[in-house]
């Protein structure tokens, strides 16, 4: 009796085994879609997102955006230019001198680059070095209000 039921046991999980094997032609019915493109360009996303977080003083995730936009695009100048200014307001003056290199390899030796880089060494107390690019960029400028405003915050310190 017991061989009969081992035996009656052992049919039915072949069976089942043979059973769980087989297909079927079931058609999968199940709806889907498919992911549309992104309309805007990544970077272009970025770089809006850095300027925002810039602008609300966000500065360590305005420096996520401006990194991720120059990853993506490295010859965005304005994206250097925010990553740059980012790391000056974060304290990481040798991340913003990576980063004006990059920008004067990029853009080149422009009279508003100049001015920020004169600005970031005003920030780090270099006085006389601040000057000397702040002077430079107010040269090359036809509208010197920013420079000048910069140069007002060298002369009170």
């Amino acid at each position: 009796m017991r061989q009969t039921k081992f035996a009656a046991v052992a049919t039915v999980a072949a069976v089942l085994m043979i059973s769980g094997c087989t297909t079927n032609n079931n058609v999968d019915t199940t709806k889907t879609t498919a992911i549309q493109p992104s309309a805007k360009d990544v970077g272009t996303s970025d770089l809006a997102q850095g300027k925002a977080q810039f602008r609300d003083a966000n500065y360590g995730l305005a420096e996520q955006h401006f990194r991720k936009a120059v990853e993506l695009k490295a010859d965005n100048a304005e994206a250097w230019m925010g990553l740059a200014a980012s790391y000056d307001e974060l304290g990481r003056f040798d991340f913003a001198d990576r980063a004006y290199g990059q920008l004067l390899k990029v853009a080149g030796r422009k009279p508003q680059i100049v001015n920020n880089m004169g600005y970031s060494q005003l920030l780090r107390g270099n006085k006389k070095k601040a000057r000397a690019l702040l002077l430079e960029a107010k040269a090359g400028m036809a509208d010197p209000t920013v420079v000048n405003a910069n140069l007002a915050l060298l002369n009170k310190g």
